[in-house]
């Protein structure tokens, strides 16, 4: 019969390293959270060979002595639990794992002296033994320089990546820590290089920019959005300042960098009908909310979270994302500072009304609504269906005052696609369906489209559907919220479930793959949004279908008129898909294509 025994102080220390130091990346986490934790005001990192070889960090924090330092390097000892309200943690850090962990599996030397005292203190552990502890000399804070990660242990050490890839994980957890405490000087060298250098006491724009990208800086909104206990703040970029992959997501709960599925889904959610299925935000977005309504007490990396009510955690995040945006999206996005040609230029946006255009949207009524999206469609082309090639006319000089209007006044069509106008001091270039297409959509939606959409369509013979018991038992939960959006089902057995009514718009659509695309969005976002931007996707197809197409020939009214329609439409920056919908070039840079400055 096996023995049960304790297992060793040495190997319960390596054990549970496996979970907090997976990679050296892991390792500097913990300790810039410790010494932020500590009070530190600048805290510099230094890196070689991607930390493979060596890592450290310095802080200018209040000390530890001899004594707190022995006590550290003991398993689950930390300062920063005071009671047992473990629900209360404020701290990064919080459950005294870290430094035995680091300690067990490397050469780590730890040095620090408390503000005050004379001297400092000394201590060296390789692999899980003590080696050196002795007096030392260094300024007030701790000095703490890890060496030889998994030396000792090759089943480890061989697990890990190139010193390039240790490096790139490595600088993002710099990056995102910097990012949550724009109040701390954060510097990072590697290989004798600097590649970060950020000042203490920066706002969120200024830290964010400097560390995401500088010219987030002119293709961002400011958030500060507030519900009862919760605050959103942070800066979110343009639907048209978009990237391939969604790794410029930066997302902080309670001051913690944070990997989270439900805040993700609430990103995507926010842009979904601002950006294209395979491009994705620039942001970053800090959430504050009562600790007791947070679990960070879920993973030994304290990277994932826990909500009480994540549904109300994910609708503030939609609301806040979405409102912040509309006070900025009717910019397009700019280029960065690369010549001339490279730079474009927003303008404040009108609040007018645009008579010439309205006519096309006139009406409350869904069915007249719709009709008009149709007749909108047929008017440009010609009997047998073909687009009209003719002019149907000319663009002249306005008679106008071009100061009065931000995006200017029309001047002429080029390709039939693109719209050239004249501002007061620049040149713009519409693309006259994606401009159209964004009218088209907030028209429909300001009509009641979106409300006559969810309406719900029975279906005459109610249709069984059968599903693992696990995706039954989520759909049922979310019932009441699929029949606000028009799905109208019911549990039907253990292993079922009975599809009553669809919502109008999709209505051919299969009830089995919507259904199993419902439930597999369930249990990765933990709410139902894919049948809303299911819904979106139709309103946008519709609009799609309902403007005014490339290759449509505009006369001078049409032009001035979508120009007037666009100063007054939120979102009209970019269309549908996330693309701008026009750019301005500025007399300065036009002057200079031609040698006058």
């Amino acid at each position: 019969m096996p023995i049960i025994r304790r297992l060793p102080e040495n190997l319960v220390n390596r054990i549970a390293a496996g979970e907090v130091v997976e990679r050296p990346a892991a390792a500097l986490k913990e300790l810039i959270e410790n010494a932020i934790d500590a009070g530190a005001k600048r805290i510099s990192v230094s890196l070689v060979d991607g930390g493979l070889t060596r890592l450290e960090v310095t802080d200018d924090g209040c000390g530890m002595s001899s004594g707190e330092m022995a006590l550290a390097l003991e398993r689950h000892a930390t300062s920063k639990l005071p009671d047992d309200a473990i629900e209360q943690v404020s701290t990064l850090g919080f459950r005294g794992e870290a430094l035995p962990s680091i300690a067990s599996v490397s050469r780590f030397t730890v040095e620090s002296r408390v503000r005050g005292e004379e001297q400092g203190w000394r201590k060296v552990v390789d692999h899980g033994s003590l080696e050196i502890d002795e007096p030392a000399a260094l300024p007030p804070g701790t000095r703490v320089r890890v060496e030889e990660v998994f030396a000792k242990i090759p089943a480890r050490r061989k697990f890990l990546r190139t010193p390039r890839s240790e490096y790139g994980a490595s600088l993002d957890v710099v990056r995102r820590l910097a990012m949550a405490r724009p109040d701390i000087a954060f510097t990072l060298e590697h290989a004798g290089r600097r590649a970060l250098n950020v000042q203490p006491d920066q706002s969120v724009e200024t830290r964010v920019a400097a560390i995401v990208a500088r010219e987030l800086a002119d293709n961002a909104v400011s958030i500060d959005f507030e519900r009862g206990a919760m605050h959103l703040t942070g800066v979110a970029g343009l639907p048209t300042y978009n990237r391939g992959v969604a790794d410029h997501q930066y997302l902080f709960v309670n001051g913690r960098p944070v990997k989270d599925r439900l805040l993700t889904g609430a990103v995507r959610g926010a842009y979904a009908d601002m950006l294209a299925r395979d491009r994705h935000a620039v942001l970053a977005l800090f959430l504050e909310l009562p600790a007791e309504d947070v679990d960070v007490n879920v993973h030994p990396a304290k990277t994932e979270v826990r909500f009480r009510e994540a549904a109300a955690v994910r609708g503030f995040i939609v609301s806040g994302l979405r409102q912040a945006l509309s006070t900025g999206d009717r910019r397009s996005v700019q280029g960065p500072d690369a010549g001339a040609m490279g730079r474009w230029q927003t303008e404040p946006m009108r609040e007018e009304p645009a008579p010439a255009l309205r006519s096309i949207f006139d009406g409350g009524d869904w069915s007249a609504t719709q009709q008009r999206v149709s007749d909108t469609a047929t008017a440009y082309r010609s009997d047998t269906g073909e687009v009209l090639a003719e002019p149907q006319g000319r663009a002249e000089i306005a008679e106008e005052p071009v100061a009065r209007y931000p995006l200017g006044v029309a001047r002429g069509q080029i390709a039939r696609t693109y719209v050239v106008a004249e501002a007061e001091d620049g040149l713009v270039i519409v693309d006259q369906h994606a401009a159209h297409e964004r009218l088209v959509l907030e028209r429909l939606r300001a009509a009641g489209a979106e409300d006559a959409i969810k309406r719900s369509q029975a279906l005459l013979m109610p249709e069984v559907v059968e599903m693992d018991e696990g995706d039954c038992d989520r759909l049922e939960d979310a019932i009441p919220k699929l029949a606000e959006l028009g799905l109208v089902i019911e549990r039907f057995g253990a292993d079922a479930m009975l599809v009553r009514a669809v919502p109008h718009s999709l209505g051919k659509s299969n009830a089995h793959a919507l259904l199993r695309d419902l439930a597999d969005d369930i249990a990765k976002h933990g709410e139902t949004i894919l049948l809303g931007e299911k819904l979106d996707l139709v309103l946008a197809t519709m609009a799609c279908h309902g403007s005014v197409r490339a290759g449509r020939t505009l006369n001078v009214a049409e032009m001035n008129a979508l120009l007037r329609e666009m100063e007054r439409t939120p979102r009209s920056g970019q269309c549908n898909h996330g693309r701008p919908t026009w750019v301005k070039l500025s007399m300065d840079d036009v002057e200079k294509l031609f040698g006058r400055h």
